[in-house]
């Protein structure tokens, strides 16, 4: 995918995020690694295979909603074919949810046997991963029952551990969504900022708006005809045309008749990421 815009991010923050990770992985007894349903491959977090390579891990496709469901079906079965443990789920309606803990349960197994065995009663702790925005926090309060972790459509809200005690014997740590020095592949950059893991107030949003409209023209054209009410053949056209196309139909207008492109990026990017644009997934397996 061609694009104009170079992004990268890595607040501060997440450098004290990695530390606290590796301080606190001599007491855990797996890691969940929840992945973005939509963009699987690139919130996939590639300094945690190295970080977290010692350690059992349940993989989650969270939003599953926002995404192609017969996309997702084969995300799953690539990685079962790869032997790693994975689910999808959306915490917005909580479908899936029901399997997370016996999933936990079935990763950890051994361990929890070995302490039946021993009649020790002794709760398994389980790291919660994944970029910004993935869902964690409310990942957590909806296996949780109740608001435990403070969650927000936005990234950078969880700043600090916090331990959460489930009921059936397991406690969950949240941290802090990590993205990773620098992305090597520009398109990786690109979904992460149309999927609201990286802070839209360091982007020039109209350009961002820009490249999401030239990735839906290319893949998924009837979406945003049908969305906005567009007779032309908008993937005939260039982004700006499509663009423009978009503000003539919501009224999009400022002083003098221009188009107001800010406004019209804000929108867009908005019922894209609430699901108003349809379910778009951006990425495929290898050799899907």
């Amino acid at each position: 995918m061609e694009n104009n815009l170079t992004i990268q991010w890595y607040p501060g923050h997440m450098t004290k995020t990695r530390r606290m990770m590796e301080k606190e992985l001599s007491g855990i007894d797996a890691v969940i690694h929840l992945l973005d349903a939509r963009i699987v491959q690139s919130s996939r977090n590639p300094d945690f295979e190295d970080l977290f390579a010692q350690k059992k891990r349940l993989f989650i496709l969270n939003k599953s909603d926002l995404a192609l469901p017969s996309v997702t079906q084969k995300w799953l079965a690539a990685y079962k074919a790869q032997g790693e443990k994975i689910l999808s789920i959306n915490c917005v309606t909580g479908e899936g949810l029901q399997t997370v803990l016996p999933a936990i349960r079935e990763l950890l197994a051994d361990k929890i046997e070995r302490y039946r065995s021993r009649g020790i009663s002794k709760t398994v702790r389980v790291m919660v991963t994944g970029i910004p925005n993935v869902g964690k926090s409310t990942f957590i309060n909806r296996l949780a029952g109740r608001k435990v972790a403070a969650a927000q459509d936005r990234p950078g809200v969880t700043r600090a551990k916090q331990w959460v005690s489930l009921s059936q014997g397991v406690d969950l740590l949240d941290t802090p969504g990590m993205l990773w020095p620098k992305f090597e592949d520009a398109r990786t950059g690109m979904f992460l900022a149309f999927t609201g893991a990286i802070n839209d107030d360091i982007l020039d949003k109209t350009e961002l708006c820009l490249e999401f409209l030239r990735f839906m023209q290319k893949a998924y054209p009837q979406n945003l005809k049908e969305r906005y009410k567009i007779s032309e053949e908008i993937e005939d056209v260039s982004p700006l045309e499509a663009y423009d196309m978009i503000c003539r139909k919501r009224g999009f207008l400022i002083s003098g008749g221009e188009y107001d492109y800010e406004r019209a990026a804000a929108v867009i990017l908005d019922e894209f990421r609430a699901g108003k644009i349809g379910k778009i997934s951006f990425e495929e397996p290898p050799n899907a």
